[in-house]
């Protein structure tokens, strides 16, 4: 019960790593809300898990500002974030990508950092301790081709956790990344550009690991940073890739 008696907001906790952080926070005694755009997934892990189910787009003021009034006004505080909500676009020349596609993923992956922050810091600076977990990317460290934008996302991403760590620091505020490879997530098809054993075989030949993340293996790591046994880790981006950025 390594997380007893905290509150936690997890983004993107309708599917795949959300779900899976969502599942073990609970598991170590964290209220948990499953934040989620999806209304109905977040209600059936929030079901499975004992949680409180929040609808959010976390591209959107409004959405964010609602989710941190609810877990505020439900608990009191907020003691971990994790910014786990993410999208791409599909693997394509840089030029070629839509300004549609590319509003949405600066949006859904480098905003919803940005609000969550303005709506939930000022409660974690009063209450004098938290932690912000970011899920960032391997494509942030190491980019590869054909995904560009949603790369450069991750690194900004990467950037916004190591200037949130040092600027919050002082009022007890931790704030760490972690770094997967593609896992089996909903995302694994936009990232490959199509789903197929030849495309599965050709990334997994340069995870050194030999796999794919999974959600069990970010729960592990979000645990860890999340847990007052990290008390004295801030501005780290984890990589759970499996070597990939050897």
């Amino acid at each position: 019960m390594r997380l007893q008696d905290k509150t936690a907001i997890v983004t993107g906790a309708g599917s795949g790593f959300g779900a899976g952080i969502a599942r073990r926070f609970a598991a170590e005694g964290a209220r948990v809300m499953v934040a989620d755009i999806n209304a109905d997934a977040a209600q059936a892990i929030a079901a499975e898990i004992g949680g409180m189910a929040q609808a959010v787009d976390v591209a959107r003021a409004g959405s964010v500002k609602a989710m941190a009034e609810a877990a505020l006004g439900a608990w009191g505080r907020v003691d971990i974030l994790v910014n786990n909500a993410g999208v791409t676009h599909l693997p394509a020349p840089m030029e070629e990508i839509s300004e549609e596609d590319f509003d949405r993923v600066l949006a859904v992956n480098a905003k919803s950092v940005y609000l969550t922050a303005r709506h939930l810091v000022p409660a974690m600076k009063a209450a004098g301790a938290a932690a912000i977990l970011n899920v960032a990317s391997t494509a942030g460290v190491s980019p590869r081709a054909g995904l560009s934008w949603y790369n450069a996302s991750k690194g900004w991403m990467i950037t916004a956790t190591r200037t949130m760590a040092v600027e919050l620091a002082p009022a007890g505020i931790r704030v760490n990344a972690l770094a997967p490879v593609a896992g089996e997530t909903p995302l694994l098809a936009s990232f490959l550009g199509e789903d197929t054993p030849e495309m599965r075989a050709k990334f997994l030949s340069t995870i050194p690991l030999g796999r794919f993340s999974t959600p069990e293996d970010m729960a592990n790591a979000a645990l860890y940073l999340c847990s007052d046994e990290a008390s004295m880790v801030t501005g780290v981006i984890m990589q759970v890739d499996g070597g990939r950025c050897i």
